[in-house]
């Protein structure tokens, strides 16, 4: 189909108003009368919370409020965890202040509420906590043992348990040529948003109207999560969504500290303002990833993988947030990966420790899933003696395969991965990847390729909606209920619907972010947002497209069936002089008097679109590395990307997205790792220890799409905003692995710094 707007790669509209300062965030918004929230933090990691004394802080000239749980009504309780199919959760959610006992390091105990953020500061230095300590637990192993136990209710410190089997599991490693094993650890990151987090609440007596502005992924999931929390009914709830400055999964759901400024606001008849700094982002704010993994594979005589088992222990953290169990679950569904392995069982375990819980962060399980399947892909084909890249063509799904049913459960719905993986081994072979490899290596450099294969899943909550109004000038309003946070929606969306009513992209405003001015949504997370958010517009576009052609029927004296559209105007064919513009039309759509008497006044839309299935996008990644033997540093040379999201609505966003993802992934590879001490203490406080990526250490990207459209959705989108994230890390480990080879290195875990690359090399007799 020839298109105009879709597959064209227009700048982001929105980009405007941030280069030239103009963009409104959190902290940038003020009220009357607004007061600032500031919060008393557990210095402990554990212990037992004997006394809280605020006395010398509420005397304090501007301090209004000082609150600790006992201040708290009874019911006002966390949010329990999602429900999980399969799973079996502890009810140990996250509460809004520590009561009795403290469980991390940065544990919200107390707040205090002043006119100023400055006076607020000054009060809570003088709160005094009374903590009696507690053996803190921080490493997986050590909580399994149980001698430290977190909850009463919980004696073993597993919050949650999964299992699931398909195939013939045991049948599959009993006549195995042969079964690799491996273990594994990826560390936990943290998100590190550009904006930390926050909240303004302001609550209307007259109308019992509570209105929270905070820095989030949606205003709908907040809203649904703070009704619960205050027992409010939504319909008094509007969450308002400004200008976000990143998220990465961070902002998913509502922190504990904002529904406490909300309570407060209504208590205080003032509004209440809550920002974090940097410190308490990298303290308080859910942290992403935190496996361990034990995985075998069973692969025959030919070099077919027969089966898969694992056993995954997620590092949990204290407590329980909503999505805190769906990553880990979500590893474990995609550990067969873009391969036909008949037969996998895989068991998680979600341990508790004494560090901030964990929750989605940019991929969530799926960049865990891919580098635990590519890296036991390298290793089988390192002990078959096998081109790795030849013992991935022999196993992948073909495409007549699709749709495929793995057996773990999932069902991928389109996909072509010998394309991806040929076209992945065309860019090498082309740029001489293998060449300059083998000659660095007769020079006695340390030179490796790696190449990694990855499936994800979208559609997680697998409904979204839009609404559509047409103005009688003609222009069009979008609301959605999906919200960027640097996505850009504003482009994206306005590219779809330009597309459908044959209009300029310069006529099409989209709105989202305000609970009050949009329809019901779930949020932006998970590669969901084109998927479906832009399905419900379609479907909304779609029944404007109807009831505009009936109304330019109506007026041309015409079939509806003899009318086409064009740019700006619908005509009859064959008949370019008998043509109506869309202004026209959507003037008469107000005016009774030249409405068909079967239409309705006005020109509004409602779009609701839910998955009948998960899509699965896909990609190739590849990367060429060099390590150098006196210092352990890992240089990164080249890297190649080749991903698949179905259909490309802008090309030029799509590759910001692989981009940006592709520089978290090299960041998870080489460089971050949050640590604890053993007693529990965070070690990685600010960003003097948080090590991220900068621009010189990202090389050559070469970047590509090809196209095998979903089924299941109208556009045939598929979702890529996760893309790099989990691809790269995989093939970099592979690269890193591949030049260590020689050395007789089997295996690493990340972060790949240069240390712990140095005693490798070391313990190997390597180097000087």
């Amino acid at each position: 189909m020839e298109t105009r707007w879709i597959g064209k790669p227009l700048r982001r509209r929105e980009d405007g108003r941030f280069l030239r300062g103009e963009a409104r965030y959190l902290d940038d918004l003020s009220l009357p009368g607004m007061l600032h929230m500031v919060v008393i933090r557990s210095p402990y990691a554990h212990g037992v919370l004997r006394a809280v004394r605020m006395e010398r802080a509420r005397v304090l000239p501007g301090v209004v409020a000082a609150i600790a749980a006992e201040d708290l009504p009874p019911e006002l309780q966390g949010v329990p965890p999602a429900p999980v199919e399969g799973a079996q959760v502890a009810s140990v959610p996250h509460p809004l202040l520590a009561r009795d006992r403290v469980r991390y390091v940065g544990e919200p105990v107390a707040v205090v509420v002043a006119e100023s953020r400055a006076l607020a500061y000054d009060a809570a230095a003088e709160v005094e906590l009374e903590v009696e300590p507690l053996p803190a637990v921080v490493e997986i192993g050590e909580a399994l043992q149980g001698e430290v136990r977190l909850h009463e209710s919980v004696p073993d410190n597993v919050l949650f348990r999964w299992h699931r089997v398909g195939g013939e599991v045991e049948a599959a490693f009993w006549k195995a040529a042969r079964v690799v094993r491996g273990r594994f650890r990826i560390p936990r990151l943290a998100a590190v948003p550009l904006e930390p987090r926050g909240a303004l609440a302001s609550y209307d007596p007259g109308t019992e109207t509570l209105t929270l502005w905070c820095s989030a992924q949606g205003p709908h999931q907040p809203r649904t999560q703070l009704s619960r929390i205050l027992r409010l009914p939504e319909d008094r709830i509007r969450v308002v969504v400004p200008d976000v400055g990143g998220a990465f999964g961070s902002k998913g759901s509502l922190p504990p500290e904002a529904a406490l400024a909300a309570w407060l606001a209504m208590r205080l008849a003032r509004p209440v303002k809550w920002v974090e700094t940097r410190r308490e982002n990298l303290q308080a704010s859910y942290q992403g990833r935190g496996l361990e993994a034990e995985v075998e594979m069973a692969v025959d005589e030919t070099g077919r993988l027969t089966g898969v088992r694992a056993t995954l222990w997620a590092d949990a953290g204290a407590y329980l947030y909503p999505s805190t169990v769906i990553p880990p679950v979500t590893t474990a569904l995609l550990l067969t990966g873009a391969y036909t392995v008949p037969a996998a069982e895989v068991t998680v375990l979600g341990v508790a420790t004494n560090k901030v819980p964990t929750g989605p962060y940019r991929g969530a399980g799926r960049p865990e899933a891919a580098y635990l399947v590519e890296r036991m892909v390298d290793l089988v084909a390192r002990e078959l003696g096998m081109d790795p890249v030849e013992l991935r063509f022999r196993n992948l799904i073909p495409p007549d395969a699709f749709p495929y049913r793995t057996p773990l459960g999932f069902t991928y719905d389109s996909g072509n991965y010998p394309q991806a993986l040929r076209r992945l081994q065309a860019i090498l072979e082309a740029d001489g990847w293998r060449t300059f490899r083998d000659r660095a290596r007769l020079e006695g450099r340390l030179v490796g390729i790696g190449t990694a294969l990855y499936v994800e899943r979208v559609g997680a909550r697998e409904w979204e909606s839009a609404s559509v109004s047409v103005l009688p000038s003609g222009r069009v309003v979008v609301r959605t209920g999906s919200t960027a946070h640097g996505q850009g929606h504003e482009t994206t969306f306005a590219q779809i619907a330009a597309e459908l009513l044959h209009l300029d992209v310069a006529d099409i405003t989209v709105q989202y972010g305000d609970s009050a001015v949009v329809p019901p949504g779930v949020g932006t997370f998970g590669s969901r947002s084109t998927t479906i958010g832009g399905a419900a517009l379609v479907v909304a576009l779609k029944k404007i497209r109807e009831k505009a052609t009936q109304i330019a029927a109506h007026l041309l004296e015409a079939a509806e069936a003899d009318l086409e559209w064009a740019e700006g105007e619908l005509r009859v064919r064959g008949s370019p002089d008998r043509a109506i513009s869309w202004q026209e039309i959507a003037a008469a759509a107000y005016q009774p008097g030249r409405l068909p008497p079967e239409v309705e006044l006005g020109l509004n839309a409602y779009g609701y679109f839910a998955l009948p299935g998960l899509v699965f996008p896909y990609g190739a990644y590849g990367a060429l590395v060099e390590v150098d033997q006196e210092t352990g540093e890992v240089r990164l040379l080249k890297l190649v990307a080749v991903d698949d999201a179905g259909r490309i609505v802008n090309p030029l966003l799509a590759e910001g997205q692989v981009r940006g993802g592709i520089a978290q992934g090299i960041g998870q590879a080489l460089l971050e790792e949050v640590v604890y001490g053993g007693d529990g203490q965070l070690l990685t406080a600010s960003l003097a220890e948080y090590a991220l990526p900068r621009a010189e250490q990202i090389p050559e990207v070469t970047s590509e799409f090809i196209e095998t459209p979903s089924p299941l959705t109208p556009l045939g989108v598929k979702g890529l905003g996760e893309a790099g994230t989990i691809g790269m890390p995989a093939a970099v480990a592979n690269a890193v692995m591949d030049a260590l080879g020689p050395l007789g290195v089997r295996h690493l875990d990340f972060p790949f710094r240069p240390e712990r690359v140095w005693r490798a090399i070391r313990e190997r007799g390597a180097g000087t």
